[in-house]
């Protein structure tokens, strides 16, 4: 088995989503779009994780390689591979299957609850009532045609979503550690000015080891649940 995962910048790289892999079995390959821009052949992975970045997904004519990137993802979710977006990546994943990008109206940096959106369909991957989990984004997205809601949060409406049953987009970071809490933290603190919803630096590098710990937990599950389905289709 094959994952493979776009990388927009140098410090938000896999986390705590690498050693899932490699113990899974899988072969861990990527692009990484600030060396090479690079994209695979959607029939030659079984598995597709889109990281994180300051950019914004439709900054197209700053970043052209934005346009091929959400063909590939778009190829990916449509062919019923597994595919995991964070952050950036869950609004990439949303915005190639035709939904809005746009400002939030509040930033998101730090540690923050998100809560559980019920669904009918009790085959959607099923968040815990309430966790507080990492955040770092100041724009959010339409949900695409299909699309199911899972999480939610006071400061932003669509935390995570799932398309058909093999494609998860979330806002908030279930793979940090505290290694990749300081690497955000050093690259873009300039971004932690006071608000609502914005923590000092102080406040998210203290997070207990225990907090990591809990949200590393449950990135496991999310990846358990998209594995399920490598060599599967259908629809949720």
């Amino acid at each position: 088995m094959r994952a493979h995962y776009l990388q927009h910048v140098p410090f938000e790289g896999l986390g705590s989503i690498e050693s899932w892999l490699q113990n899974a079995g899988y072969e861990i390959s990527s692009t990484q779009f600030f060396s090479s821009e690079v994209l695979p052949d959607v029939e030659d992975i079984d598995f597709l994780v889109v990281m994180g970045g300051p950019m914004s997904a439709t900054d197209e004519t700053e970043y052209p390689w934005l346009i091929n990137e959400k063909k590939v993802i778009r190829r990916a979710i449509e062919a019923g591979k597994p595919v995991l977006g964070i952050c950036l990546g869950a609004q990439l994943m949303a915005n190639a299957m035709g939904g809005k990008v746009f400002k939030n109206p509040v930033k998101e940096i730090g540690w923050f609850p998100v809560s559980a959106v019920e669904s009918e369909n009790t085959s959607a991957f099923q968040f815990p009532q309430e966790i507080a989990v990492f955040h770092w984004h100041g724009e959010t997205f339409s949900l695409p045609k299909g699309a199911v809601q899972i999480a939610e949060s006071k400061g932003c409406k669509n935390q995570a979503f799932q398309i058909g049953s093999n494609a998860i987009g979330m806002q908030f970071h279930l793979e940090t550690t505290p290694l990749s809490a300081r690497a955000i933290v050093e690259n873009c603190r300039n971004e932690l000015v006071e608000d609502e919803y914005i923590q000092s630096e102080a406040e998210i590098l203290s997070a207990p080891q225990e907090r990591y710990a809990l949200i590393n937990s449950l990135m496991d599950r999310v990846l358990e649940y998209l594995h399920a389905k490598v060599g599967k289709r259908g629809q949720v």
